[in-house]
């Protein structure tokens, strides 16, 4: 064999040998990976992907703003009446809430942690007027720890020390299902969303603004769905009206 053969025959590239090397450089091959759900989204360790799109970044609040920050994210969220029988529907008469039927003296519980804002343990409501502002019977209002109100109402009962300012924790018993109020003598809870605006005299934003069912959905179903954005955003376009929008 000649030296000219040689020479070419040193200077061949060793793709061969870098195509089987290639798997171990790059952290093994894609088969090693159990088979992904439809939809998943592979995500590096330690970080959370959402289907169909990459987790955003936390975001810091703006200096002044009385609106929910995302960047208070993640809190845990249960659903709202622990019972076994339930249902609602997505949709409510007049304005966005929801109403979650299930038999009277099945425990609500408070949807995630926070501070207890307002609370009624006195049926004020009248079918001569007003009807607005004691609609709601024995009610409880929370402001969680993620800025947005979870308002209930029609409970039968209201749990001792659960009164304004307490500490609660999700999952924790605030009351039981009734029908106090102008709840039509059919046992339900009447749950609500809303940003924190002026306190006692905000009757018709603490009964809900946004529609909560697909929250429910997914709390139900042990999801977290969060409904800090879409409350935010309504605070943003509508501020805090002085009077209500309907009775």
């Amino acid at each position: 064999m000649s030296s000219r053969s040689i020479g070419r025959r040193r200077a061949r590239p060793a793709y061969p040998i870098l195509l089987l090397l290639a798997p171990a450089l790059l952290g093994g091959c894609a088969g090693d990976r159990p088979n992904p759900p439809p939809g998943a989204v592979w995500a590096a360790p330690g970080v959370a992907a959402t289907a169909g799109q990459p987790t955003p970044p936390a975001t810091s609040p703006t200096a002044g703003s009385a609106s929910p920050s995302p960047a208070r994210e993640p809190a845990r969220r249960v659903f709202p009446v622990q019972a076994a029988r339930i249902a609602y529907h997505p949709t409510h008469s007049a304005y966005p809430g929801t109403d979650i039927f299930a038999d009277c003296g099945e425990p609500v519980v408070a949807v995630t942690d926070g501070t207890v804002l307002e609370v009624s343990r006195v049926d004020r409501f009248d079918r001569r007027g007003p009807r607005g502002p004691h609609n709601g019977g024995l009610s409880v209002s929370l402001l969680g720890d993620d800025g947005v109100r979870y308002y209930g109402s029609h409970l039968s009962a209201i749990s001792a020390g659960v009164d304004a300012g307490a500490r609660v924790r999700a999952g924790q018993q605030l009351g039981r299902v009734g029908r106090t109020g102008n709840a039509n003598d059919v046992c339900h809870l009447h749950f609500g969303l809303s940003p924190k605006c002026t306190g006692h005299d905000d009757w018709w934003i603490r009964r809900g603004v946004v529609w909560p069912a697909k929250y429910l959905d997914s709390w139900r179903g042990g999801g977290n769905r969060s409904p800090v954005a879409e409350v935010a955003a309504w605070e943003r376009e509508h501020g805090c009206p002085g009077t209500p929008g309907s009775d």
